[in-house]
């Protein structure tokens, strides 16, 4: 990569490996002073652990679901969450992990599913309170001052199957919302009042700066109970499917932007470009 002397690179690697994987390429480019794309080393490495993000959302006191880090199943013994809850591996993504049977209603199903995460992906679990509300998703680009929110998309499960709970989950990711049989159920703009609009992206802002993300990112937001957004994740890598009939959120917001993707992918190297004074 040194001897290649490029003037910045355009990160998307996620790496294979470990709770630091989409942490590894961007430390070596800082070893090897290159520039690049997208978050540092430390946020991307901390989003990628969702336990440690909402420790920080909840210290800074942006919304997020109440919750606990099981390591075993002993640690849910005095559990101080009220059910129903959902279940997830810490530290993986693109909805690895989760399934129908991560909400559960008892302690029962919350001792497998815990189990279940502990044993096959060797990791902890993240248990939280299940969110009933609507669900967002929030494309930002920029830094600073200059971080634009794109059109919020909404996740509308109304037309969901019946046998299925209300969550993106890897069954409707990765087998019912196909290429050539696309799940019906994202908008965008979301049909949204003013005074919710302006909440939802001032949390999703607020989150953005306050894990010190860079030039992009794309936050999950879930309401609860009470009409309030709550974040569920952060995603300074998002994914970004260029063909406009697959569901992929972050160019399907700036499409509605009127931004293409082309367009899309160079405001992000030009934001970068200009945090390290390239132009």
């Amino acid at each position: 990569m040194k001897e290649l002397d490029p003037d910045i690179v355009f990160n998307i690697a996620e790496g294979f490996f470990g709770e630091s994987r989409e942490a590894q390429i961007p430390a070596m480019l800082d070893m090897l002073q290159i520039p690049y794309t997208g978050s540092d080393p430390l946020t991307l490495a901390t989003c990628l652990d969702k336990a440690r993000t909402k420790e920080i959302l909840s210290y800074h006191n942006i919304p997020t679901a109440p919750f606990l880090i099981a390591n075993d199943i002993d640690q849910i013994k005095n559990l101080n969450l009220t059910f129903p809850l959902f279940v997830k591996p810490v530290w993986e993504g693109s909805s690895k992990g989760i399934f129908s049977s991560c909400f559960v209603n008892n302690t029962k199903k919350l001792k497998e599913q815990v189990e279940r995460i502990i044993t096959e992906y060797s990791q902890p679990a993240l248990i939280e309170e299940f969110l009933s509300g609507r669900e967002f998703t929030v494309a930002i680009l920029g830094n600073g001052d200059e971080a634009e929110v794109l059109p919020i998309v909404e996740i509308d499960y109304k037309d969901f199957p019946e046998d299925f709970i209300p969550v993106y989950s890897y069954e409707a990711k990765w087998i019912l919302d196909t290429k050539e049989n696309p799940l019906d159920i994202f908008s965008c703009p979301a049909k949204l009042n003013s005074v919710l609009e302006t909440k939802i992206k001032q949390v999703a802002l607020n989150a953005y700066k306050t894990l010190r993300c860079r030039d992009w990112s794309r936050i999950d937001i879930r309401m609860n109970s009470d009409n309030v957004p709550n974040i569920i994740e952060i995603n300074p890598l998002p994914g970004i499917l260029p063909d406009p009939k697959e569901n992929s959120c972050f160019p399907k917001a700036a499409r509605t932007a009127g931004i293409f993707y082309d367009e899309m992918l160079n405001k992000v190297l030009i934001a970068a470009a200009r945090r390290y004074n390239l132009l």
